[in-house]
């Protein structure tokens, strides 16, 4: 910003004013040139069930004033506090009065150290938490609908934040006085090129996809593909040690996105540090499925994958027994599978590991938002005309859940201050999309978060043979992540507590991906280990114990007495299944659009 006297500041409002003329001058070409190969729109619906729920908030509003009225007069105290200090000009506006570093929106040091800005700033934080603290009151609300309200009550306040909007950003600001007005011409370039066409949505970018090919600088750890079939390609990775376990590890990544999240770039994979811990690594890379396998169920990805997998593993190595690792929803299979080999007598799993897995869908988290018999019945109806779930619209979804981070800081870089997004690894996976059958997603949907089948034992049925968890006695070790959205700690602590076996318990820092994704090295997110999973998941928390560094270690620890000793390393081809490409493979390069 300008700072100093009058004049100084009528220079800034004028160079402003005539910035924003050009910008808006600009526009208007860019918007002419938009809508003459542009489509119209479909109307406006409310497929989410969300004003309904609102509706019954201010029906308990209305029946129950109380908790408005105190956040009304909570908002005008705190206003008129922020207000005289803005007033006074006091010193610890300068010194960054009131900071909240964690929060990356308000970095800039402006937001602090301006008057006017730390003004807006502070007016913001005291609406957002006011508004917060008002849907926390939902009482006499279905809990679904108390959900739904406080879910979309933060997507409001994330989207009012004053860091979204040109005038009250500091930083764009000072871009739109330094180029004249050129970032928000080249902004709403952007946000034109960004619109789809065909539907009309718009598909923000997130990062420069032509920055990364799989194969060449991500996706890189040598290996080959050694069987396919219609659901999945096996990849086996080339050994860098003289011996290995005799066991082999075959890791099933979720087909909710693609499995080469756990092979990025050398330094932070997780395929290549197991390899170099001595394990015969074979990876599942699913199908990005069309219509043609709309049919495909549970049971087939079941099958098809896992099962499959196994018996190409005997004939590539050997062996017939094998430790697995399930990442996600790859981590529900899992312990269907499990269960299943419990039934059939079938003893080819020694050790089973999962990754922020969830068996126990009774308390799924920010999804649950997402999932109801309406909104599951209109998604089934768009499925059975596609065949699909578009790969978009679970990434969208996704992405609301930290719509902060994913979203709005996307908006402010790419619209209003008119720059490209940068090349970023986890980024480039993230949009990967990846879709999902339509028979097998509907029974994930009902049979697991609404039906919650997996954790009733006989409940929930493979080829008619009922699983019960409770039976399985294979040692087990889960590994969950405190931030984690998705597959929340809590729940997969639950989970955990189904087996009859031994069952030992790693929780990691930060969210989904990067409490997975935490290779050891200085920074290193660190870890809890504690008793077996039994009681209150806060009790275990607090019985736990902290360790710095990355819990790849201490899962290397456990799995080590269970890779079953050493042999002179397998190499892909060696044995009975030939090398039919090299890793990736072909299905994890399938990208759609």
């Amino acid at each position: 910003m300008v700072e100093g006297d009058s004049g100084a500041d009528a220079s800034g409002t004028r160079i402003i004013a005539s910035a924003v003329e050009h910008a808006v001058t600009k526009s208007q070409e860019l918007f002419e040139q938009f809508a003459a190969r542009s489509q119209d729109l479909t109307g406006i619906v409310d497929p989410l069930g969300i004003g309904a729920s609102f509706q019954r908030f201010a029906l308990q509003l209305a029946r129950n004033p109380l908790p408005l009225w105190e956040t009304q007069w909570r908002i005008w105290i705190d206003g008129l506090g922020v207000l005289q200090q803005s007033l006074i000009q006091s010193e610890d506006a300068e010194t960054g009065r009131g900071q909240t570093p964690e929060d990356r929106r308000f970095r800039d040091r402006e937001w602090t150290s301006n008057p006017l800005f730390d003004f807006i700033r502070h007016t913001y934080l005291i609406l957002a938490n006011s508004l917060i603290q008002l849907t926390s009151h939902a009482d006499g609300l279905e809990p679904k609908d108390a959900q739904k309200v406080a879910f979309y009550t933060r997507q409001f306040i994330d989207a009012i934040s004053p860091s979204n909007f040109a005038l009250t950003n500091p930083e764009v600001v000072r871009a739109t006085l330094e180029r004249g007005g050129a970032n928000l011409v080249e902004g709403l370039r952007n946000f034109l090129d960004d619109i789809d066409l065909a539907s009309g949505q718009l598909r923000t970018k997130m990062v420069d996809s032509s920055a990364f090919e799989l194969g060449r600088n991500i996706a890189t750890s040598p290996g080959s593909v050694v069987f396919q079939n219609d659901l999945m390609q096996l990849i086996q990775y080339t050994p860098t040690t003289e011996h290995v376990f005799r066991r082999p590890l075959l890791i099933i990544p979720p087909w909710i996105n693609k499995y080469y999240v756990l092979d990025l770039k050398p330094e932070n994979s997780f395929i290549r540090w197991a390899v170099s811990e001595g394990h015969t690594v074979f990876v599942i890379s699913w199908v990005n499925p069309d219509a043609k396998l709309r049919e495909k169920d549970f049971s087939d990805y079941l099958k098809e994958g896992p099962l499959a997998a196994m018996d190409a593993m005997e004939a590539a190595t050997g062996e017939r027994s094998f430790n697995l690792i399930g990442y996600c929803l790859g981590g529900t299979l899992l312990g269907a599978m499990l269960a299943y080999f419990r039934q059939k007598q079938d003893e080819r799993i020694n050790a089973a590991t999962f990754f922020t897995a969830m068996l126990d869908f009774s308390a799924p988290g920010e999804l649950g938002v997402f999932i109801d018999e309406k909104q599951v019945c209109q998604l089934e109806k768009e499925m059975e005309t596609r065949g699909y779930l578009d790969g978009k619209e679970m990434a969208a979804t996704f992405n609301l859940m930290r719509a902060s981070d994913l979203i709005w800081s996307f908006v402010i870089n790419n619209y209003l201050l008119g720059k490209t997004p940068a090349p970023f690894d986890l980024l480039y996976w993230n949009s990967d999309s990846t879709r999902m059958p339509a028979r097998m997603h509907s029974t994930y949907l009902r049979k697991m978060y609404m039906q919650n089948l997996l954790c009733k034992p006989g409940q929930f049925l493979i080829d008619d043979v009922p699983l019960d968890l409770s039976r399985v006695s294979v040692p087990c070790c889960f590994v969950s992540a405190l931030e984690d959205h998705i597959a929340p700690w809590k729940s997969t602590f639950e989970g955990a507590k189904l087996f009859g076996g031994p069952v030992e318990f790693i929780l990691g820092k930060a969210g989904h991906i990067a409490g997975i994704i935490n290779p050891p090295g200085p920074k290193a997110y660190g870890h809890y280990t504690g008793p077996e999973p039994a009681g209150e998941a806060d009790d275990w928390l607090h019985a736990a114990t902290f360790h710095q560094g990355s819990w790849w270690l201490a899962w290397a620890k456990w799995i080590g007495p269970h890779g079953g000793g050493q042999v002179q390393a397998r190499k892909p081809g060696d044995r009975g299944l030939p090398r039919l490409e090299a890793a990736p493979g072909s299905y994890a390069k399938v990208r759609l659009g």
